[in-house]
């Protein structure tokens, strides 16, 4: 997945020191910088890429470049986002919400993408 940024080193330190991933790779190639990063354990890499935004048009609202939101998933929402909150991650709201098959939030990166964070409902042991 590719999440389009205007500032690398702004959206490295939010995903890494605010979000929790790690930075994968980094390599000034001859377009520009490759940078990627990830969760720990996980294969899937998050391209950084550096783009300017449109003139008067943040990234999030430029018709076929927003590649829409990134999921990551948590085992437990509700703590992930007090710690997340304490290292100064926006979010779209004051606190998750629960939906029919679990918990959610949307956190916002420096450039406007969003981050959606979810936590899957277990299923109730008396549910079979």
């Amino acid at each position: 997945m590719t999440v389009y940024v205007t500032d690398q080193d702004r959206a490295l330190e939010f995903y890494t020191e605010g979000l929790g991933l790690e930075k994968r790779i980094d390599y000034p190639g001859p377009e520009g910088r490759f940078l990627t990063v990830g969760v720990a354990g996980s294969p899937v890499e998050i391209i950084l890429w550096s783009h300017e935004p449109a003139v008067g048009q943040p990234i999030d609202k430029r018709p076929g470049l927003d590649p829409g939101p990134l999921f990551l998933e948590s085992d437990d929402l509700r703590k992930d986002f007090e710690v997340l909150r304490q290292r100064g991650v926006t979010f779209d709201r004051p606190e998750p919400e629960d939906y029919p098959f679990g918990v959610r939030i949307e956190a916002v990166d420096p450039d406007g993408n969003r981050i959606s964070l979810r936590q899957q409902r277990r299923p109730n042991r008396a549910d079979g």
